[in-house]
């Protein structure tokens, strides 16, 4: 092992020279350091916000906290990739679907985008449209991707719009708008499509429970965020945005979506639609360069909609109408001009006296609102106001009557929307699913059935290659619920949150000093918006320096899958370029395209070490001839977790890369996200990072910022305590043993592996870095066995597979991370040995080619229980095909292998008919037979 990790680490300190000698801080216990923690996030102050622009206070169910987002079962899940092991998230995700699909009136929805900025945006990419009435994040967010994607972006009043041109593609609008005016919209969208304009709405769910939904005045996109249903504040993230289109636009549609598909028996079985839509995949091509968005709050958003049910979310946004209608008389009582009479629950107000004294009355009460330039002010009501909270701001606002005699001097008469044409009419969530869990027994039990059916990081090791699965710890997790972290709005004074600042300012102190970068934003909420904004950030430089014309990116095929995506969408043009025969950079290729392109180059995006697996021997100096020929250098920060504490991008050449704490900073994927993607840049590219138009972030004085790529200020902050508690918890000592046993994990399980599979790719020295890839095309020709056999195979020993067929068709790409022991190692090793001795059955003859534990993999519990066995192996070759693999221990996948063909050809992206659910007996009747 030492000499293995001597030989690799030397390697990489001769690659690198790296300095990385000093750090800041010495490292302390967990209780101490939450103890730390508590008393930064204690300098958050949690006033009432009622500034609404799409984030609003909302009570959390405690069931659905405690046993969904503080549960390890749910959080350390992977992207559903592997259905078998998946479909408890899977139904979930299906239900968030379901769920948009029926409050909004669409066709498909997606399983949740990043925010409503970036789904705006990405509105934008599907069709480029004209904007008006939106929250000030939004339209900042589709400026910046307009801008790189050559469309024409106006904002214009409805009146204003003239499609007769026929050259608009889009118009986006927002419903109700953000003073909470709600207006109709039908003839301007029936207007847009007589042109050939398709029509995009932003909307709140909330409000379409009793507000006519887009889908019935023939929007065809719709958009928004589902924060409102059961996520905290958080302040600004991380949240669930929903996407929904129409029928005709659904393969045209960003993001991922679940679908109902069969299993190997013909039951009706939930898996990733239309996964060939993948960004690594498509590369270049891809309608979108997100690759995790946010399942675990789309979850959380989910079960709110089964717990509450249709009666329960229109009790709720009745209840918020109906307090708000209260409060709108109030006001115009004590004086105050209201400049909309149809709103559902914010206000915009013109004062009848002093605002200042408003605020200060405000300040008192600890309330705050929203305050426009103008000098009128917004308030914005949610599910948690109740009489004392209405009382407050009836004072604030000099109104002598409480609430309550205010309600009953109204009357029956006063109904807001409910006496207008705008009244929803139509039935939603009719679904059984929504009908059958509204007390905490039954949504526990729900919930928990769920989770049962998905294999974690609670159950075994996930070892895929690239997307670093660490078993994040319980100490690390525990903040995220703390009230101080959950309970403040984005756009709050930033007297409000000195504890969030504070941690910001921490938190890029350490990172600056682990990767030698001089400034970190944190507005990127994803690795997708990291790599876009980092792109965005060398645009900016080149285009402020007067090289408008660098727009081509050299990417090699050993850089990670989203990076020809996110340059595609930056505007760039794109070159790939080849590898060697040890999984490196071809040098010489790479000097030939950037003579090729000298003029012309904007940047090179490397991933380092590379998704082969492999420390590029020559980094420095790839760095230095991009350099000299005026291009930037984006390196993909996805395989940090091979550097930190060895060496740092800013010392060998990288001008900016984007960081995973998802990956590297132990933020957990919660089966698909959240995730966290800031970027790192040297001092150069620091004028030009984003900023935000609600909340002005603190620049240089030479700052010229790109613009906004995220709707809140600082990305998904509440998430960002978690590596806050990584870092600060191992200290300098342990963040470096962490990489040395990264690497040394790799080399010791391909050590392992080598003699009975073929590594494809070993750098120069005979060594990979903290992942490699198993070569199994070879089997095909010689068992008819595939990747996907092995994967499903891996199943059966209680393992989720490895990233499969990627970077490389047929392979398997394997990550131990340090989070393993040996033994857990060994185990994976041992069950990757078994196999092989199985495929060596098949090529010997021993077994047959099509009937055999591979091909019928994985086995099911109804499957190798069932009265009937007539397969040419055992039971228990099949169930228990290993010592370590015990009945008391075992996972089982819940269903047989999926049919990806029949889902292609019959895409169903919402929740199947109640007839489609069969009772246990009916399903092991059928398994039999």
């Amino acid at each position: 092992f030492k000499i293995i990790l001597a030989f690799q680490l030397k390697t990489v300190s001769i690659i690198c020279n790296c300095s990385f000698l000093t750090f800041f801080f010495f490292q302390l216990g967990e209780n101490e350091i939450l103890e730390t923690l508590y008393n930064i996030a204690s300098k958050n102050m949690i006033w009432r916000s009622y500034i609404g622009m799409g984030y609003y206070n909302c009570s959390v169910p405690q069931p659905i906290a405690r046993n969904l987002l503080e549960n390890a079962g749910w959080v350390t899940q992977y992207t559903p990739y592997q259905p078998e092991v998946s479909q408890g998230r899977l139904e979930s995700l299906l239900n968030y679907q379901t769920m948009v699909c029926d409050i909004t009136g669409m066709d498909v929805a997606n399983a949740s985008l990043l925010d409503e900025g970036t789904a705006a945006a990405e509105a934008m990419q599907l069709c480029h449209r004209r904007t008006f009435g939106w929250f000030a994040y939004v339209v900042f967010c589709i400026f910046l991707f307009s801008s790189y994607t050559g469309v024409i972006t106006e904002l214009k009043l409805p009146h204003e719009m003239d499609f007769s041109g026929k050259d608009v593609s889009g118009v986006l609008f927002q419903y109700p708008d953000t003073e909470g005016k709600v207006e109709d919209f039908s003839e301007l969208v029936e207007r847009a499509h007589q042109n050939g304009t398709l029509a995009c709405c932003a909307t709140d769910l909330l409000a379409l429970c009793i507000l006519k939904p887009p889908g019935e005045f023939g929007v065809d996109v719709v958009l928004g965020n589902s924060q409102r249903f059961g996520v905290p504040l958080c302040y600004g993230g991380p949240h669930a945005a929903f996407f929904a289109v129409k029928e005709t636009l659904v393969r045209m549609m960003p993001g991922r979506m679940v679908g109902v598909t069969r299993d190997a028996n013909g039951k009706e079985v939930y898996r990733l639609a239309l996964q060939t839509r993948e960004q690594h995949i498509r590369r270049d091509k891809a309608t979108s360069n997100i690759c995790t968005a946010q399942a675990l709050l789309a979850n959380m958003a989910a079960m709110f909609g089964v717990y509450h049910g249709s009666d329960g979310l229109r009790h709720i946004a009745r209840r918020i109408h109906n307090a708000t209608l209260i409060l709108a008389e109030g006001l115009r009582r004590a004086g105050h001009k209201l400049h909309h009479d149809l709103f559902f629950d914010t206000l915009t107000i013109t004062c009848g006296c002093s605002v200042k004294e408003v605020l200060d009355r405000a300040a008192l009460r600890k309330i705050n609102f929203r305050i426009y330039s103008d000098g009128r002010l917004g308030v914005s009501l949610d599910e948690t106001v109740n009489e004392k909270d209405l009382d407050d701001i009836l004072w604030i606002f000099g109104c002598e009557s409480s609430a309550e005699l205010i309600a009953e001097g109204m009357g029956e008469e006063t109904k807001g929307i409910l006496s207008t044409p705008f009244k929803r009419t139509s039935k939603f969530l009719t679904h059984q699913v929504f009908n059958s869990y509204h007390s905490e027994t039954n949504i526990v039990r729900y919930m928990k059935r769920l989770e049962n059916k998905d294999i974690s990081l609670v159950h075994s090791m996930i070892p895929l290659g690239s997307c670093t699965m660490k078993l994040n710890s319980s100490a690390e997790l525990t903040p995220i619920s703390w009230k101080e972290f959950a309970n403040i709005h984005p756009f709050v004074p930033l007297d409000q949150a000195q504890g969030y600042q504070q941690l910001f300012k921490d938190l890029e102190k350490d990172l600056c000093e682990i990767t030698g970068y001089d400034k970190i934003s944190f507005q990127p909420n994803s690795g997708a918006q990291g790599e876009y904004a980092g792109l965005a950030a060398i645009k900016a430089y080149l285009n402020a320096k007067g090289e408008r014309h660098r727009t081509v990116c050299l990417i090699p095929k050993s850089a990670h899958g989203t990076n020809p995506a996110s340059a595609q969408m930056a505007g760039m043009k794109i070159q790939p370029i080849e590898v060697d025969k040890n999984g490196s950079i071809d040098i010489s290729h790479l000097k030939a395209m950037v003579d090729k392109h000298k003029e012309n180059l904007a940047a090179i995006m490397i991933t380092y070490p590379s998704t082969n697996g492999v420390f590029e021997e020559e980094i420095g100096d790839v760095c230095d001839l991009i350099h000299k020929h005026g291009g930037q250098v984006y390196l993909d920060g996805a395989n940090m977790n091979a550097q930190v504490g060895l060496c740092r991008p800013g010392d060998y050449g990288s001008d900016v890369s984007h960081l995973n704490l998802h990956k590297t900073f132990c933020i957990p994927h919660g089966g698909g996200g959240p995730g966290m993607g800031p970027i790192g840049v040297k001092k150069h590219l620091a004028p030009y990072l984003p900023t935000h138009p609600v909340i002005k972030i603190q620049l240089n004085n030479d700052a010229c910022p790109l613009g906004t790529v995220s709707a809140a200020p600082w990305g998904s902050s509440a998430i960002l305590p978690i590596s806050w508690v990584y870092i600060k918890t191992m200290g300098a000592k342990g963040l470096k043993h962490a990489s040395e046993i990264a690497i040394l994990n790799a080399n010791y399980m391909a050590k392992r592996l080598e003699k009975h599979y073929k590594i494809l790719f070993r750098g120069a020295r005979g060594y990979v870095a903290h992942e490699f890839i198993l070569d199994t095309r070879a089997f095909k020709k010689t068992a008819n066995i595939e990747a996907v056999d092995l994967a499903k195979r891996l199943q059966d020993y209680g393992f989720h597979a490895p990233t499969m067929s990627w970077p490389v068709a047929g392979t398997l790409m394997i990550e131990p991370t340090e989070s393993e022991d040996k033994a857990e190692l060994d185990r994976f090793c041992d069950a990757m040995i078994s196999i092989r001795q199985e495929i060596a059955e098949i090529e010997e003859g021993r077994m047959d080619p099509q009937i055999n534990p591979l091909k019928m993999s994985p086995h099911t519990l109804n499957c190798v229980t069932s009265s009937k066995w007539d397969r040419p192996y055992s039971r228990e070759v099949a169930a228990f095909p290993l010592p370590f693999v015990k009945p008391e221990t075992k996972f089982w996948p819940t269903i047989a292998r999926i049919d990806d063909i029949y889902g292609d050809q019959h895409l169903v992206c919402t929740c199947p008919p109640v007839e489609a659910y069969e009772s246990p007996f009916s399903e092991q009747k059928r398994a039999s037979s």
